[in-house]
Order: C-alpha cells, then sequence, then structure tokens
C-alpha cells in the first residue's frame, strides 16, 4: 500500500519529558547511593538492621492505594544470609547485589524473613494523572496540531469523525484497499454527490501519528500535477484519530496489473501491454521530476514502488502515498536521516547504508520500477533460479549489451516489434542510468525523462559520456559492478532476509 516531518505536539512532548526525567533523577539517586553503600557498608547494614516489617515499609509509600503502579527496586539482596552482607570485605559487597523490578503487590509475595537483609527503595509511577487532565492534554495536542496545519488548512475540506465512519461503512474489511506499517486505506464515498475517495486512516497508538500527519498533509496539499493523486481532505478526530482523504483512482495499481495473480480461465498473455507500460513510464517520470523541481522546495518520496502508482480508467499514471514523503533544501543537495524507511528492494546504497537522502534517492527507485515494467519481475523473488533472485543483480550485466538484451531481458508476455524496439532501448537505457551505485553519477530525473523520450538534452550532451557507449549500450562504472562472488552472496543474503515471509505483501517496510 501506500497511501508523513511536521511540528511536534510540544505540550505533550513537554509533559511526558518531565515524567520521564522525574523517573530517571530518582534512579539516578538510587545508583549514587547504592554507590556509597559500597563505600559505606556500615550505612547499608543499619538500614537492613532496622528489622522494619514488610507492611511498615509498604505502608511507608501510602498503603495499599494504587499498589499496582508503584514499582519496588530490591536494592541488595544476600540471597537470604544477612550474616555475609554484614561481614562482606567492603570491596566486595556489591558483588552480592541482585537487582529486581516488580509491582509493590509482587514484592508483599516474596515472604521475605528476618534473615534476609535487603534495602527496598519505592518508586511510585503513578503519574497521578487524573482523568481532566488528560483531556487537558489532549486537547493541548490537538491545538497544537491545529496550529501546525493552519496554513493549508482552508484549501482542503474538514469531515467529521462521523463523515469517515459513513463513507467506510463503519471500516468494514471489505473497504480495504490497502494496508502500511502505521496505516490501513479505506474505499469510501461522500458527500451529496457520492464522491469516490480513498480514506488513510493513522494508528492512533503511534506516538509519531501526529508529526506524520502534519508532515504529509503538508507536502500533500502542495502538489498539483496531473500524475500526482490529490488530497481531497483530512478529519482530525480527538478520540478516533487521524485521517487523510485522498481522491480515489479507479483503475488500481501497477504493483497489481504486473504483479497481480492471474484470473482463472485467463491463458498467457498480457493485463498491460508494451503501450502502456511506457505511457507509465513517461508519466511516473515526470512526477518525479514535477517533485524535484516543480515545487516551490524540492520533495523527496522515498517510496516510489508500483503499489504506489495507481492507473486511472484511461491508464494514467498517478503517484500517491506521501507517508514517507519530506522536503530537501534543493534538488541534488543530500541530507542525512537518522531512520532509513522505505521497501526494501528499492533503496538506494546510500540511503540503505548511510541514510543518505537526496532526489538521487527516488531516481534509483525509479529505475527499479523501470527494470520490472520492461521484465515483469519482482525485485526480489525467491523462487527465482539462483544468481536470478535479485532483479538488480541480475539486470546489470545484461543492460551493458544494451539493445542486444533486449530478448533477454523483456516480459516473456510481450514482443518486440520493430515499432516498440526504439522505445525498449530507450526504458533499458533509462534503467541502467537510474540503478548506478554511485550517486554522483546518477542522473537527475529531468535526464532520465529526456532518455526515455528519446531526446538528446543538452544536459545529458554535458555528462561525461564513459558509461555511455552508444546504440542504448550503458555501462555502470562504479565498482560495485565488479562485486566478487562473496560480496554478491553477502548482498543476496542480505536482499533474502525475511522474503520468505513479506514477499507477497505490498508492505514490507525496512525500519
Amino acid at each position: 500500500m501506500g497511501f508523513y516531518q511536521g511540528t511536534s505536539t510540544s505540550s505533550s512532548e513537554d509533559y511526558s519529558d518531565y515524567n520521564e526525567s522525574k523517573v530517571k533523577s530518582i534512579l539516578r539517586k538510587m545508583f549514587w547511593q547504592l554507590g556509597l553503600s559500597c563505600v559505606f557498608p556500615a550505612r547499608l547494614r543499619r538500614i537492613s538492621s532496622k528489622n522494619q516489617s514488610q507492611a511498615d515499609i509498604l505502608n511507608s509509600n501510602g498503603g495499599n492505594k494504587n499498589l499496582e503502579h508503584n514499582k519496588a527496586w530490591l536494592l541488595a539482596e544476600s540471597g537470604g544470609c544477612g550474616a555475609e552482607l554484614t561481614n562482606a570485605d567492603p570491596q566486595s559487597v556489591h558483588s552480592s547485589f541482585r537487582f529486581s523490578f516488580c509491582s509493590q503487590v509482587e514484592l508483599e509475595s516474596l515472604n521475605m524473613n528476618s534473615s534476609t537483609a535487603a534495602t527496598v527503595l519505592m518508586v511510585n509511577l503513578d503519574n497521578g494523572m487524573t482523568e481532566s487532565r488528560a483531556k487537558e492534554l489532549k486537547w493541548r495536542r490537538i491545538e497544537s496540531l491545529e496550529r501546525s496545519i493552519s496554513p493549508v488548512a482552508n484549501t482542503l475540506i474538514r469531515f467529521s469523525y462521523g463523515e469517515i465512519l459513513s463513507a467506510t461503512r463503519n471500516f468494514s474489511k471489505g473497504r480495504v484497499l490497502g494496508r502500511g506499517a502505521l496505516s490501513c486505506v479505506f474505499r469510501g464515498k461522500v458527500g451529496v454527490l457520492r464522491t469516490a475517495v480513498a480514506i488513510k486512516k493513522l494508528d492512533k497508538e503511534d506516538k509519531e501519528a501526529a508529526k506524520a500527519f502534519c508532515r504529509e498533509l503538508m507536502i500533500a496539499s502542495s502538489l498539483h500535477n496531473p500524475n500526482v493523486v490529490p488530497l481531497v481532505g483530512f478529519c482530525i478526530d480527538p478520540e478516533e484519530g487521524l485521517f487523510l482523504v485522498y481522491k480515489f483512482v479507479s483503475g488500481g495499481s501497477l504493483e497489481r496489473h504486473l504483479h497481480g495473480k492471474k484470473k482463472k480461465g485467463v491463458k498467457g498473455g498480457s493485463s498491460l501491454p508494451w503501450s502502456v507500460r511506457y505511457k507509465v513510464a513517461i508519466g511516473i517520470a515526470e512526477a518525479i521530476a514535477y517533485l524535484h523541481n516543480g515545487t516551490e522546495r524540492c520533495v523527496v518520496h522515498r517510496d516510489i514502488k508500483p503499489s504506489n502508482i495507481l492507473l486511472s480508467s484511461k491508464k494514467i499514471a498517478k503517484l500517491c502515498d506521501f507517508g514517507l514523503a519530506t522536503w530537501t533544501s534543493a534538488p541534488s543537495v543530500p541530507f542525512l536521516c537518522k531512520t532509513v524507511k522505505g521497501t526494501f528492494g528499492y533503496l538506494a546504497p546510500e540511503y540503505f547504508q548511510h541514510g543518505k537522502v537526496s532526489d538521487k534517492t527516488d531516481v534509483y527507485a525509479f529505475g527499479v520500477v523501470l527494470l520490472e515494467l520492461i521484465t515483469g519481475r519482482k525485485p526480489i523473488e525467491a523462487r527465482r533460479p539462483p544468481g536470478e533472485e535479485n532483479l538488480v543483480l541480475w539486470a546489470k550485466p545484461l543492460l551493458q549489451k544494451g539493445k542486444g538484451a533486449i530478448e533477454e531481458l523483456l516480459d516473456p508476455r510481450l514482443k518486440c516489434t520493430l515499432k516498440n524496439s526504439d522505445k525498449i532501448a530507450q526504458m533499458i537505457e533509462a534503467a541502467a542510468s537510474c540503478i548506478t551505485n554511485e550517486e554522483s553519477r546518477r542522473p537527475g530525473i529531468g535526464e532520465v525523462v529526456a532518455i526515455l523520450k528519446g531526446e538528446e538534452s543538452p544536459v545529458v550532451s554535458k555528462r561525461k559520456k564513459s558509461g555511455f557507449l552508444g546504440n542504448g549500450c550503458v555501462i555502470d562504472c562504479y565498482s560495485h559492478l565488479q562485486q566478487t562472488n562473496s560480496e554478491m552472496r553477502s548482498h543476496l543474503a542480505l536482499a533474502m532476509l525475511g522474503v520468505s515471509e513479506f514477499e507477497d505483501d505490498d508492505n514490507f517496510f525496512c525500519r
């Protein structure tokens, strides 16, 4: 599935940080005191020899009220031999400590006898938040979110939760269009005219949901291109969560057309002829060019793949799902991200290995999509013969042949004719340039569009030609092409990680 950087909800985070720092402070004091007890065991002995009953210890923390919320650290325990603790060498006392973390109720059931020397520190983790306080914090989060999206909120339709519920028929399973790592998309109809929409429901339990919602809404609302699925509206409900409403595209995903299971009774042939594949390649390349160069700020999609490419009834390709999209300062100006997110098989080497993000991240992923359009294969397939499981690694040596590789690369469901051979060669050349491992040698999306259309762009002509040998022949000069067998096996092992479980799942995310 496909269909998130925004402003944080500062008030809730401040409150959460306060509680966290409070507990950390207590624990730091605990370990500091523990350190002193190792140096001055007499103090520890005095505490242990008070023979205070367990009930006295528990009652000192306020009786039995909210016992499950009150946690106890057993700081020092001699395993039932109190004398050992008393007579122990000061330098070795710490070695007899055993730490445990339990609820106050569990502590009562430990049956510690008088011979057990133990120091108990009660830590009250009940934040004492009343229902009214919880509601107040929830509304403060909503207010913060509202302020963050206010610049664009008036350009979109605001739906009520009731409308969302009605449109999806109470989120009926039959209305599910796809599932993501932290979201689910439902088909629905809204308004008097019953307009078809795709409703993205974010996981309300996800702590990052508000940030993701804000980022996606801000980015998607700024995009206006015929090859990009438009954002229609949104819904913010304090109790039920956050929702984004996109226009519904009726033709299904490219993933389904390329890799969907064949219908019973249908033999041979392809549901997606070459003319449509070429049209899709041009359409998505132009959509990516718009993201990178046609908006006020460069947008990097970060999740270009067939399941995020939808086809209209007229087979016009439309890019969707901006859940991982982010802004960059300018095209070809990379930045580092802390968490690598995306779908394995489409991640550029510099992004997967180092978290380096730029417009070239999308170019690499688009190259993999081009290979899928050419070959009809998935990026990773465990069922393929040895050496063919990874589409990019399998295809790279063949791409060197240019037009000579058409027969080996082309989807067996398609036929190469004189009419389409040039366009196939152009797509092969574009794919080869996109999947170059070295980011600096990878072309910008504008150059890729020119290659696909068979145009000689001034920018292309100025590029170093060492990788282009004419007649559609492309060589990846980056050293990774010369991988040793052991390196290939390592790369393949990494690529195949978890494939058996997720192979048929559109929503396999590397987190």
